[in-house]
């Protein structure tokens, strides 16, 4: 599958991109990143990913050294070199774009003084969708013991490139054969998962933490409050604990590439049915149909 890199507009194939050893993305994990998609070709809800993007580069007092239309055409140049690839592998056409913006390079300390530039890398490839049975059938998940940051070390509502925590949950839920970890907080609250958001099912209504529970605000999460009134669903935040999730009658994650992926196992229980339960279909179905209305409409 190719992959194109953008490295500060020097636009590469993924093998022979490159970042300085001494650039703090790499040294210190001095950074932040958002995951983009398109809906028929188009980049889905741009202005809400830079809006997060602006939020967590002021919370780590990061400079912007772009516009957001700037940002939009350089994303649309580096995915223009990808078509030109597809048109000979024959991929589908969606893409997946990845945007990381780090201190840059500078000397061998903590000081942002010796960072004069940020680096800005853009990394496009072909999205390869869910296998239908994720969505038909259901996944598993795991309760992990890694505890979601405590917004008084690195505040989840950063999108930051410090994503040890989150590697060290999912590669639990690997070893345990499951689709995602799901993680508490520091109140032994349900946060979110490792790459995803968590929602619980009850009496109808789709339930998920609040902000303040030590998640990063998905787009997709935020997304899904007007998905839901569209679809005549009630979703409502609330702090959630272990049994929310177990005595569940439907329960999902979302995300920018997932959409939305039925839960119908927590550890060895059964959620709900075991099978997707009919809020989740609704919302999925609905989400797509805005998405692509959306995406017409630009």
């Amino acid at each position: 599958m190719a992959v194109i890199i953008n490295v500060n507009g020097r636009i590469t194939d993924g093998r022979s991109a490159v970042v300085p050893v001494l650039d703090h993305g790499f040294l210190y994990g001095e950074g932040i990143y958002e995951v983009i998609r398109t809906y028929e070709g188009r980049l889905f809800l741009f202005d809400r990913h830079m809006a997060r993007l602006r939020r967590s580069a002021e919370m780590i007092e990061l400079p912007v050294p772009f516009t957001d239309e700037g940002l939009h055409s350089r994303i649309t140049e580096t995915i223009g070199v990808l078509d030109r690839e597809r048109d000979r592998g024959g991929w589908e056409a969606e893409t997946y774009v990845r945007v990381l913006l780090t201190r840059g390079v500078g000397e061998i300390s903590y000081n942002p003084a010796f960072c004069r530039n940020p680096t800005l890398v853009i990394i496009v490839k072909p999205l390869v969708p869910q296998p239908a049975e994720v969505y038909g059938g259901g996944v598993k998940v795991v309760l992990v013991p890694v505890v979601r940051n405590h917004p008084g070390s690195v505040n989840p509502l950063i999108k930051s490139n410090n994503l040890l925590n989150n590697a060290l949950a999912a590669q639990q839920a690997l070893r345990e054969g499951a689709f995602e970890a799901v993680m508490r907080n520091y109140r032994g609250e349900l946060s979110e998962c490792s790459l995803s958001n968590l929602f619980v099912v009850r009496d109808g209504a789709a339930l998920t933490p609040p902000i303040d529970a030590g998640l990063l605000a998905g787009i997709t999460r935020g997304f899904l409050f007007e998905v839901g009134e569209a679809a005549g669903v009630r979703v409502l935040e609330t702090s959630l604990r272990d049994e929310d999730l177990f005595g569940a009658d439907e329960a999902f994650l979302t995300g920018t590439t997932l959409e939305i992926v039925p839960i119908v196992r927590v550890d060895d229980k059964t959620i709900g049915s075991g099978q997707p339960g009919p809020v989740t279909r609704k919302l999925l179905q609905q989400l797509r149909s805005m998405a692509h209305a959306l995406s017409r409409a630009v």
